[in-house]
């Protein structure tokens, strides 16, 4: 009877006891952990905008036309070893260091037959740097740039902005604008030389202006992200021109208030070199 019960246990077990000495493995290897390299620092990070702008045909004008509209914002640099800003493109609140640029278009008499007689003027790009403060509700600014193609001539810019945010996406802002430019870029826009003013077939007479507040005025502004590269930007600007600017023949038969409206795209863009 053993005999017979020895087998028929076995089997009642079934097959998993009959291998279980089948079952003990070789323990595995550890593998080699990777760990990603970190992250490099970019050395720029900046947003560009490009679109389509009305405004006044030229400073003075009672005549609007559409152009181009390009805009620069410098939000973090990283050269000989100084830090400005932040890397990820985030808004830096506080005070810190900004760039600033600014396009001109032409001015010609063959579209403003009432400037006959004046010099054309080339396109102008203004390139410079400033200080601004920056929080979540309220921005400040004073900029200073330099005319590098075109007039050649030294202009500053003041500004604040009183900021909301609908949502986290959307901004809206609204503050005060005041322009200055130097005498030379005065002569250039606002200035009538004895021989421009002897062909003019409008009767403007020889005017010599100086310096200082051309202009003053108002902007609304709104920004929307779309992601963390692109957004769409707009602004609705008033300048009343002031001083020596107001006092031109050509912004005499013309209008000092101006006006202005924008829209663009923006892509924020960062170079590592």
């Amino acid at each position: 009877m053993l005999r017979i019960a020895a087998p028929v246990l076995a089997l009642a077990m079934g097959p998993s006891a009959l291998m279980a000495g089948d079952l003990s493995l070789p323990a595995p290897e550890p593998q080699p952990v990777f760990q990603a390299p970190a992250p490099s620092t970019p050395n720029l990070v900046f947003t560009l905008r490009g679109g389509a702008a009305v405004n006044p045909d030229y400073f003075g004008s009672d005549d609007y036309s559409v152009g181009p509209d390009f805009g620069f914002r410098l939000g973090y640099a990283n050269l000989f070893g100084r830090e400005f800003g932040n890397a990820d493109g985030s808004p830096s609140y506080g005070l810190g260091v900004r760039g600033s640029f600014r396009y001109i278009g032409e001015r010609d008499d063959a579209d403003n037959p009432e400037l006959t007689g004046l010099n054309d003027i080339d396109a102008s790009v203004e390139l410079g740097l400033g200080l601004g403060y920056s929080s979540y509700n309220f921005d400040a600014f004073a900029d200073v740039r330099y005319g590098v193609i075109g007039h050649e001539a030294v202009v500053g810019e003041l500004g604040a902005d009183f900021k909301v945010h609908p949502s986290d996406r959307l901004t809206l802002s609204v503050g005060p604008r005041v322009f200055v430019g130097s005498g030379k870029y005065s002569d250039v826009y606002f200035g009538v030389t004895p021989a421009e003013a002897a062909a003019s077939t409008s009767g403007f007479t020889a005017y010599d202006p100086d310096g200082g507040i051309l202009s003053a005025g108002v902007e609304l502004g709104a920004s929307y992200e779309i992601n963390d590269q692109w957004g769409v930007e707009g602004a609705v600007t008033w300048d009343r021109l002031t001083g020596d600017a107001a006092d031109s023949p050509i912004v005499q038969a013309g209008d000092r208030d101006q006006y202005g409206i924008r829209v663009g795209i923006t892509r924020q863009i960062t170079l590592d070199f």
